[in-house]
This record gives C-alpha cells, structure tokens and sequence, in this order.
C-alpha cells in the first residue's frame, strides 16, 4: 500500500484546517497552499472533494474560505481516504468465480492486509497527526548556550 499525491496533499491540507479549528475562522485556500506547500489549483480541487464528502465545509464572502465540517478528533484518517480514493475494502466473499488454492490463500492474506491498514485508518484522526506533529517539532528545538 502506498499513499498517493492526492491523499497527502489532502491530508497536509486537512492538519493544517485542524490546528487553525479552535478559532473558528475559515481558511483561504491560498493559506493553505502556502503553509503546505501545495499547488493552489490542485488544492483547490482536492477541497472540492472534501467539501462534496461532507469533511470540510466552505463558507463563501470577503471572510469566506474552508473549515472542517466536524472536530479535528472526530474526523478518521481512513474517511479522508475513503473519500479521495474510494476506500472500500470488504472480505470478498467470491463463491462464484471457481479459482485455485493458490491464488484462494493469496486472496485470503491481502484481505487480512487490508482489513489490518483499514483498522489503523480508522484509530487515527486529525487530531492525533496534529498532536503527533507537535511532539516532533518539541523534539526538533534546539537550545544554543
């Protein structure tokens, strides 16, 4: 499994929504862009389709911008994939489709990958990235004498 582009992006878009949650203001999508490093038309898009999965909200006017539809720790790392990349990984159940042994015992193994990295997705929310941001950077200072 690997993360794509997109799902980083968003992802690095969404932490940055989350630090900035407790005052309440939307943010530009400019802000974001510059604070992440991120292309501005493609972050647009990517909000587009937050926006349509119901993680973020926007508000439109001079003030106007995005916000996280619901509590940084409310919201899971897997919804945020579930969103962008069409997560939906269930144990398929194929008594249809005659296939060998081996290739029975492979299926069976990337299931259990899957439905394993779908657990992890779901124990972290944008609130635990954000609090495991902040310890790093607690770690990076550096005292000079």
């Amino acid at each position: 499994m690997e993360l794509s582009c997109k799902s980083e992006y968003a992802i690095l878009a969404l932490i940055e929504m989350a630090t900035h949650y407790e005052n309440g203001e939307p943010m530009q999508i400019r802000q974001i862009a510059a604070q992440q490093n991120i292309p501005d038309r493609y972050l647009e898009q990517l909000l587009a389709t937050l926006r349509r999965g119901g993680i973020i909200k926007s508000q439109r006017g001079s003030k106007g911008g995005y916000l996280l539809s619901r509590e940084p720790w409310k919201i899971t790392i897997y919804e945020v994939l579930e969103c962008l990349e069409g997560l939906d990984v269930k144990v398929s159940e194929e008594t249809s489709s005659i296939k060998s042994v081996d290739s029975a015992v492979v299926d069976e193994i990337w299931q259990e990958a899957c439905l394993a990295a779908n657990a992890v997705l779901q124990n972290y929310t944008l609130q635990h990235l954000c609090e495991k941001r902040d310890s790093r950077k607690q770690l990076d200072i550096m005292y000079y004498i």
